[in-house]
């Protein structure tokens, strides 16, 4: 039986001790990024929402998102094409304990995190993955976030950006385009013409992003 709760202050302790247990059995650490304890308390005191989902009082998954400051460097809104920033929102992470991997507790908390904002406050929603983090970016597709860029971000880290606009929907004319996922320069020139990512898919022993104008 699994049971979620926003998560507070008092809380770190515990969502640290799940933060370190992924990040153990990763075999690509570079696949995360995990948050400091400055970055997890920048969140839980107001500036986002974290939620957690435990069963029997243990915390075995949380997500979090952020309300970054509208002047940082990159901001994400920028890649999207946000008109104000200060109605943007980040996925900053989103950790399931090993031991309970394969229960959709991603798509849970996906669902159950925007029940806990209102949407009259924010047109975006953004966020970053690196491309081949196979389970992030089903996760971002699922929720119909779109690729709006591929490019460096962090200090040199190559990464998508993702956007979903809160309050509309995107038509789409152009046939879809299929690209391996490790052809950056092709992916990007996409992009830059004005194509956005919008699904992935197998094939061999690669994946493709779908792009679509």
């Amino acid at each position: 039986m699994f049971t979620y709760r926003k998560l507070t202050e008092a809380d770190l302790s515990i969502i640290q001790a799940v933060q370190e247990d992924v990040c153990a059995a990763l075999e690509n650490p570079a696949i995360l990024q995990p948050l400091s304890d400055e970055e997890l308390l920048n969140i839980l005191r107001d500036n986002g929402v974290m939620i957690g989902i435990f069963t029997s009082e243990r915390l075995i998954a949380f997500r979090a998102l952020l309300k970054p400051q509208v002047d940082e460097d990159e901001h994400l809104g920028a890649d999207v094409g946000a008109k104000d920033f200060a109605r943007v929102l980040y996925q900053e992470i989103s950790n399931v304990h090993p031991d309970y991997r394969g229960h959709g507790l991603q798509k849970l908390m996906a669902r159950w995190i925007m029940d806990e904002i209102d949407l009259a406050h924010f047109d975006w929603i953004c966020a970053t993955v690196m491309p081949y983090n196979i389970a992030s970016l089903k996760d971002k597709f699922t929720q119909g976030m779109y690729v709006y860029a591929l490019k460096l971000k962090y200090g040199g880290k190559l990464r998508y950006v993702f956007g979903k606009d809160l309050h509309s929907t995107r038509k789409f004319t152009s046939a879809s385009i299929h690209v391996s996922m490790g052809d950056t320069e092709k992916q990007q020139q996409l992009l830059a013409d004005g194509f956005v990512g919008v699904a992935m898919e197998p094939f061999n022993d690669d994946w493709l992003v779908e792009y679509r104008k």
